[in-house]
């Protein structure tokens, strides 16, 4: 299966939907063949759309093989599910991923390292390479806090919250999503716990909402009222990580010496358990 032009591009088509239905679309940060099958099995049973994120890790693991399993799967689901490669950091892995052949629908330019002259600058030129892909591009101003597992890491460097003022230049790069930096944190949120900004969050939809949308990175420890608030403030994709993968490691404690394949259904059902919940939080579920 082809990948669509622009106009049609998988993951805009889905946000899109969100965006005029007021819902938001859990992004799933998947690290194996399990946790794409209970992404697409979770969208199929909860009738939801769905989007299946792979790091790049998955590239430096496994070159183009998780990739094209994970293409395979969302593009063959009965509902819309699409491709999406989170945090590629380096211009050469921007290109790396975009060509890979009917691979990704959305990749995340993510030269948030960089000084912000220079961030702008190659966010501007991955989008324009992408976009002639047929690939959306998501890019994110200011900087998140923290790190993620299977992301370069850039836990030591300083979190700056995104102004309004960076996400219209970032928009004029030609972005199609937006991650905005209003007190989220990638990993753990430490002992201050959970403060966000959402009159920082209200401000950048209100300057940019329209135009591009917004994308919650560092969601898991949060609960459906946050959700719920993140969404007011213009957030269509929430991604998600140890909210499903701790699942699977936990069901990999309690089986252990049980026989393989077991192992692996049952890690797959409790992952796809923990995605549907995300689903009705979201108000995705029935929306496909």
């Amino acid at each position: 299966m082809g990948r669509p032009p622009l106009s049609e591009n998988r993951t805009m088509s889905i946000l899109n939907k969100a965006k005029a239905g007021g819902y938001a679309i859990p992004g799933m940060c998947c690290y194996n063949i399990e946790s794409i099958i209970a992404t697409v099995k979770a969208a199929e049973a909860a009738r939801s759309p769905a989007m299946v994120l792979l790091f790049p890790w998955a590239i430096q693991y496994a070159g183009d093989s998780l990739v094209k399993a994970a293409a395979d799967a969302a593009h063959s689901a009965s509902v819309p599910v699409s491709l999406h490669l989170d945090h590629a950091q380096t211009p050469e892995l921007v290109r790396r991923a975009a060509d890979i052949p009917d691979g990704f629908d959305s990749i995340m330019c993510d030269m948030s390292h960089y000084e912000k002259e220079e961030n702008l600058k190659l966010t501007a030129e991955l989008v324009q390479y992408c976009h002639e892909r047929g690939i959306a591009a998501e890019a994110e101003p200011g900087r998140i806090e923290g790190g993620e597992d299977g992301v370069a890491e850039t836990a030591d460097l300083e979190g700056l919250l995104t102004t309004p003022e960076e996400a219209e230049e970032f928009v004029n790069t030609g972005i199609d999503m937006l991650a905005p930096a209003f007190g989220n944190v990638h990993g753990e949120y430490g002992p201050r716990g959970i403060q966000l900004e959402y009159d920082r969050l209200q401000a950048i939809n209100e300057r940019v909402g329209e135009r591009v949308r917004l994308v919650l990175h560092g969601a898991d420890p949060f609960d459906e009222e946050i959700f719920r608030k993140c969404m007011a403030g213009g957030v269509t994709k929430v991604n998600i990580n140890k909210g499903m993968n701790n699942r699977y490691a936990r069901v990999q404690d309690e089986m252990k010496g049980k026989p393989l394949t077991s192992v692996i259904e049952a890690g797959t059902k409790a992952m796809q358990e923990a995605i549907e919940q995300y689903m009705h939080w979201l108000g995705s579920a029935g929306k496909a």
